[in-house]
């Protein structure tokens, strides 16, 4: 990383402190908040750069972002409570860059209340269509991690729902 020098050397940088060379949890907590809210590796690096006049490759980004993937897919595949007296199946839409371009996407998210009035995120899914497959796909994950019967679904005209369910 490079850091700039001041000329009386009296700077003591903050987050990056006097010949660090290797990036500090603050830091990682930094580019993972910052990936969270949809920046690029190479809005990041820019950022970075900006900010605090330190470079970071695309590379190291990648490496620092993907250490979090362990965690969300222990988190998808957690077990589940055995029954739910309701489910909300919703769809949150968002712009995302795909191959360069701005594209809208669908994150759909099943949010659960157990027995005992426990709120809980069951998953999210981002999926193409809303089509009977799709849903019967997600229903099934469900059961897989342990859900075996859902008093109420809700859900606001989700296409393919009422097929799936059957």
């Amino acid at each position: 990383m490079a850091i700039p020098r001041d000329r009386n050397g009296d700077y003591e940088p903050r987050l990056i402190k006097k010949y660090q060379n290797a990036v500090t949890q603050d830091m990682e907590e930094k580019i993972l908040s910052m990936c969270a809210k949809g920046m690029t590796t190479g809005d990041i690096e820019s950022h970075m750069r900006e900010l605090y006049d330190i470079d970071i490759s695309n590379s190291t980004i990648s490496r620092i972002t993907d250490k979090i993937l362990p965690i969300v897919k222990e988190w998808q595949e957690r077990p589940l409570e055995e029954v739910y007296a309701v489910v909300f199946m919703d769809a949150i839409h968002y712009h995302v860059l795909s191959k360069g371009r701005i594209v809208k996407r669908a994150v759909y998210i099943a949010l659960g209340i157990d027995m005992n009035g426990k709120k809980d995120v069951l998953g999210m899914y981002v999926g193409e269509n809303e089509s009977a497959k799709f849903w019967l796909s997600i229903m099934n994950g469900l059961k897989n991690r342990g859900v075996e019967d859902i008093l109420i679904a809700c859900v606001d005209g989700l296409n393919g729902f009422p097929q799936a369910k059957d």
